[in-house]
């Protein structure tokens, strides 16, 4: 197969290809569209039981702010190193909530001056940031746990244990105020992320104390400690992981890319896709960009193509997409 290669055929290395943002008339309209008509946050109009993403953050601030002072009070006056360990969790979260809070009223900002995009990417800003927060306070955890081991010091069963309770109960209900949408967005995911963990490591905390009540084994609540700083370090290393990736253009996770390659190749009259580009805008916005050939005499006009396209694209979790048509004659087909 050959044909006549456009005049956008190749892109510098760390751009995104031409017509993600197409300077007004950029060739014939039939050839080119761009999913303006889409809501570039409309997955977080369907938010369901949970409050608003702005609510759900405010009051998940508010209610780690006040357990996380608890927390480090108990633990630093009865000697758990353990406690001390979810509070300071629980201090990556208040900072990583705070972030993610201000990060999404930013992404709601309309796109201005430079900044074309609008700043979406604020999002997945906070996320870095909150995982490597949290991955350090982990990494703290462990090697002041691991100093003690070899010097246990005795603690106070009863306040530990009801601080745990109360760190339980806190995260648990402040996870569920975002509801369900959060698992179309990474901002909202890590902030639940942290939630959930920091709930389940204060289960941990409040069965270390009950047992060193029961057995006296003071050497538990550095063991405890221990186990907490790691499940915390490999929670946020995921998140890590995912956030820099996707601040790095890859495919976010959820999204399958050869899925819609398929679906592209399938439309009708269609020989070939190039230039293919899927990132994401922000957090829960997805875009793409590509250049789909089309036989001169293939069925179906441009504009039937591209509605199907459009519709196919957005079933399979692109928000904003670019497309553009070029015709290859006839005669360029061997």
């Amino acid at each position: 197969m050959g044909s006549n290669p456009p005049a956008q055929s190749s892109y510098p290395p760390g751009s995104h290809p031409p017509g993600s943002h197409p300077p007004g008339s950029h060739g014939d309209p039939s050839d080119r569209v761009d999913d303006h008509d889409h809501d570039p946050r409309q997955g977080q109009g369907h938010q369901g039981p949970g409050l608003s993403p702005g609510a759900a953050f405010r009051w998940s601030l508010l209610l780690n702010s006040l357990l996380t002072g608890l927390q480090l009070v108990i633990g630093l006056g009865f000697g758990s190193l353990a406690l001390v360990g979810d509070a300071l969790h629980n201090l990556g979260d208040v900072v990583g909530l705070a972030l993610g809070w201000g990060a999404d009223r930013l992404s709601r900002q309309a796109p201005r001056g430079r900044f074309t995009y609008g700043f979406g990417r604020s999002t997945q800003l906070a996320s870095l940031i909150n995982g490597s927060l949290t991955f350090l306070a982990g990494a703290v955890v462990v090697v002041e746990a691991l100093q003690r081991v070899q010097h246990p010091v005795p603690i106070q069963v009863a306040p530990v244990a009801l601080a745990a309770v109360a760190g339980i109960a806190i995260n648990l209900v402040s996870a569920s105020l975002f509801g369900h949408n959060h698992h179309h967005d990474l901002n909202q995911r890590a902030a639940v992320l942290h939630l959930i963990t920091d709930a389940a490591v204060s289960v941990a905390v409040l069965a270390s104390a009950l047992l060193i009540g029961a057995s006296g084994w003071l050497w538990l609540d550095a063991l405890t400690a221990i186990a907490v700083g790691g499940v915390v370090m490999a929670s946020a290393w995921g998140l890590l992981r995912e956030a820099l990736a996707v601040s790095l253009d890859a495919v976010p996770a959820g999204i399958d890319l050869a899925a819609i390659e398929a679906a592209l190749r399938a439309l009708p009259g269609t020989i070939d896709v190039q230039a293919l580009h899927v990132w994401g805008i922000s957090s829960s916005t997805t875009a793409l960009t590509a250049r789909l050939q089309r036989l001169e005499q293939a069925p179906y006009d441009s504009n039937a193509i591209l509605k199907l396209a459009q519709q196919q694209l957005r079933a399979l979790g692109i928000d904003k997409a670019t497309l553009q048509l070029e015709i290859v004659p006839p005669k360029t087909m061997v």
